[in-house]
C-alpha cells in the first residue's frame, strides 16, 4: 500500500502514485506554477485513481468561473465512476467536493473540517478548507481548524512552512496580528520564496499602517516569487497599496502595469479574467479615481472581461468588482442585466444559483444586493439613496468575503457617498468602524481623509 507524504494510506496501487500526488500536493500549498502540469502527472500515472479526479474537480471549481460548471461535472462523473475502489478518507473528500460544487460550499468546509477530525494530517482537506472557508467570510472557521491541526504537523514535511503561513493568515484575518506576523515570518524563514507567509505579514503591515516596513518586506522578497502563481499579482497588489497610502501614485500606476495587472506576463495571458486579479485590477482604479487621478484607459480591457461574468455568482465578492468596471466603461445596460441576475440569484433563481446553497444568497440578500444597488445608484449620482443601501450592508459585508484590506473598498466608496451626499450619520458609522475594528481614525487613511 502506499502512503502521502503525511502517512495517510492511498487506495491506488500504480507505481509512482504516492511521488505524484505529494508533487501535486507541494505545489498546491506553495502557490507554485506547476500545479497543471503535475495534476496531470498524476492522472496520467493512475487515469483510475478516482481521488485524482476530484482533486481536480477542487481545483477547477477554485477558479471561480461558471463557464467552467462542465470541467467540474467531467470530474466530479469519474470521480465518483472510481469511488468504490478508493478508500473512506477518499470517499469523503469526494463528498466534500460535490457538496462544493453541488450547491452548498459551506457544507463542503464542514466535511473537510470532518476529514481533518479523523485525519489530521491531510494536507489537501486543511487547505481546501481555509481557502474556501475565507471567500464564505468565516475566518473563525479558518483559525479553529488551523489551532487544531498544528499540533499534528511535523517540521521536516516540506509543506510544514506553507501550513504555518495558513495559521499566519487565519490569525491575521481574526485580529490576532502578533501570532499571525510571528507565523508567516517563520514559514518565510523557511522559505524566502513562500507567498501566503508573506501574503499574511503583508496584511498584518497594512492593519498596522506600517506602509514603509511594507514596502521593505515586499521588496525584499520579490525576487523570490519567480516560479509562483497569481498570488505574486496579489502581492504586488499589497506593494502598491503601501505606495497608494504614502501618496506614490506613480509607483502605484507602475506596479499595476508592470506587477499586478502586467497584460503581458504568461500568468495573465493564460487566464485574463482570474478573478483575484480583476479584483486587484477595478479595486486599485477605483481608489486612485477617488483621490482624482487619472488612470487613462486602463479601465477598458476590464470592461470586456466583465461582460462574461454578467449573472456569474460563484464568487459574491468578485460581482460588485464586476459592476464598477461595466459602469467605468460606459456599459450602464449591462451593469444593469449584472445587477438583475444578482437580484435574481439572491431569491434563488438566475444562473449559477445550483452552485450556491442558501447560507449564500443569504449574504447575497443582506450584503451583495445592497452593495450592488449603491453602486448604482453612485453612477446615477444619487448618493443619499448609495448610502442608504451601504449602511445597510456594511455591518454583513464580510460575509461576501474578501480580506478586511480588500473589504476596505467598500469602506472608501461609503466614504465618497457620505461626502458627496452630506451624511453624517455614515461618516459616523465609518469613524466607529474603523476605529473598533482596525484601531484607525478617518484622518489616518487617505480614502477616508477628506470626510475627517
Amino acid at each position: 500500500m502506499q502512503h502521502d507524504l503525511t502517512g495517510l494510506s492511498l487506495s491506488s496501487r500504480q507505481p509512482g502514485v504516492a511521488g505524484a500526488l505529494d508533487a501535486l500536493c507541494h505545489a498546491y500549498v506553495r502557490n507554485g506554477i506547476e500545479l497543471p502540469v503535475r495534476l496531470k502527472a498524476l492522472i496520467d500515472t493512475d487515469p483510475d485513481y478516482g481521488f485524482a479526479h476530484t482533486l481536480r474537480a477542487a481545483f477547477t471549481l477554485a477558479g471561480s468561473r461558471q463557464a467552467d460548471a462542465p470541467v467540474v461535472a467531467e470530474a466530479l462523473q469519474k470521480a465518483r465512476a472510481l469511488a468504490c475502489a478508493g478508500n473512506e478518507r477518499e470517499r469523503a473528500h469526494l463528498a466534500a467536493v460535490q457538496a462544493y460544487a453541488g450547491g452548498d460550499p459551506l457544507l463542503a468546509v464542514r466535511r473537510w473540517a470532518d476529514i481533518c477530525a479523523h485525519w489530521p494530517t491531510d494536507v489537501f482537506a486543511y487547505r481546501f478548507h481555509h481557502f474556501v472557508a475565507f471567500w464564505l467570510g468565516r475566518p473563525e472557521a479558518m483559525l479553529a481548524l488551523a489551532r487544531q491541526s498544528l499540533p499534528h504537523w511535523r517540521h521536516e514535511w516540506p509543506v510544514y512552512g506553507p501550513l504555518l503561513a495558513c495559521q499566519a493568515f487565519a490569525h491575521e484575518e481574526c485580529g490576532l496580528f502578533l501570532a499571525a506576523e510571528n507565523y508567516g515570518r517563520r514559514a518565510v524563514e523557511l522559505d524566502p520564496g513562500e507567498p501566503w507567509g508573506a501574503h499574511a505579514v503583508a496584511h498584518v503591515i497594512e492593519m498596522q499602517q506600517r506602509h514603509h516596513e511594507g514596502i521593505v518586506w515586499l521588496d525584499s522578497l520579490s525576487a523570490n516569487w519567480h516560479d509562483r502563481n497569481n498570488l505574486r499579482h496579489h502581492l504586488w497588489w499589497h506593494l502598491a497599496l503601501y505606495h497608494f497610502e504614502l501618496g506614490d501614485d506613480a509607483r502605484v500606476l507602475e506596479l499595476y502595469d508592470r506587477g499586478f495587472r502586467d497584460r503581458g506576463s504568461p500568468l495573465t495571458q493564460a487566464v485574463p479574467d482570474l478573478y483575484i486579479d480583476q479584483q486587484n485590477a477595478v479595486s486599485m482604479l477605483v481608489r486612485l479615481e477617488l483621490q482624482g487621478i487619472d488612470v487613462g484607459d486602463r479601465w477598458h480591457e476590464l470592461g470586456e472581461l466583465a461582460l462574461a461574468r454578467i449573472g456569474d455568482c460563484t464568487n459574491l465578492f468578485s460581482v460588485p468588482h464586476y459592476l464598477l468596471a461595466l459602469l467605468a466603461t460606459g456599459r450602464k445596460t449591462e451593469a444593469g442585466a449584472m445587477a438583475e441576475a444578482v437580484r435574481a440569484f439572491a431569491e434563488g433563481g438566475g444562473a449559477g444559483a445550483d452552485r450556491v446553497g442558501a447560507d449564500q444568497r443569504q449574504s447575497a440578500r443582506e450584503a451583495l444586493v445592497p452593495v450592488c444597488e449603491a453602486i448604482l445608484d453612485r453612477d446615477r449620482g444619487d448618493f443619499d439613496s448609495a448610502c442608504d443601501h451601504l449602511r445597510a450592508a456594511l455591518g454583513g459585508a464580510f460575509r461576501l468575503g474578501g480580506s478586511h484590506a480588500q473589504q476596505d473598498l467598500f469602506g472608501q466608496l461609503a466614504a465618497d457617498c457620505a461626502l458627496r451626499a452630506d451624511r453624517q450619520d455614515l461618516a459616523a458609522l465609518l469613524a466607529t468602524r474603523l476605529a473598533g475594528r482596525y484601531g484607525w481614525s478617518l484622518a489616518g487613511r487617505r480614502g477616508y481623509r477628506v470626510l475627517a
